[in-house]
């Protein structure tokens, strides 16, 4: 008990670091799929990219047969996805941070399939894979 007393700030300082590590794993929203999922589904013709970006940032390049429908639209013109609803719906941001709330906006509107790119679009570049402008 003396130990736990006189070492106080320690010990909360590791619970403190401990946390932040956990942290962003507890945040992750929505399933996720790697670069190399992402692609075998696209090759197979099993899914449909759609870019949540806005229009400057999908200009600046994006995936190649992508759908530009930005995160601030996406409850608007969900419509425009209805006939995707078989196929498993990819949805790319820059980071990844975005298309977590879009894939949220569609599973509401009754997409059963909508995954994450993780990483979103950098993550794509980093690993050289064609970008369409």
């Amino acid at each position: 008990m003396k130990f736990l007393i006189d070492n106080i700030w320690l010990i909360a300082l590791a619970l403190l670091s401990g946390g932040a590590l956990v942290w962003p794993n507890l945040q992750r929203r929505g399933e996720k799929v790697s670069t190399l999922q992402a692609t075998q589904l696209m090759n197979q013709g099993k899914a449909v990219i759609v870019d949540v970006r806005d229009p400057a940032g999908f200009a600046t390049g994006h995936v190649r047969d992508a759908k530009n429908i930005p995160l601030k639209e996406l409850p608007n013109r969900v419509a425009e996805l209805e006939k995707f609803k078989s196929k498993t719906v990819i949805v790319v941001c820059q980071s990844g941070t975005q298309s977590a709330k879009a894939t949220s906006i569609l599973k509401k509107a009754g997409f059963n399939e909508v995954v994450s790119l993780t990483g979103g679009l950098a993550a794509w570049q980093a690993q050289g894979l064609p970008v369409a402008k």
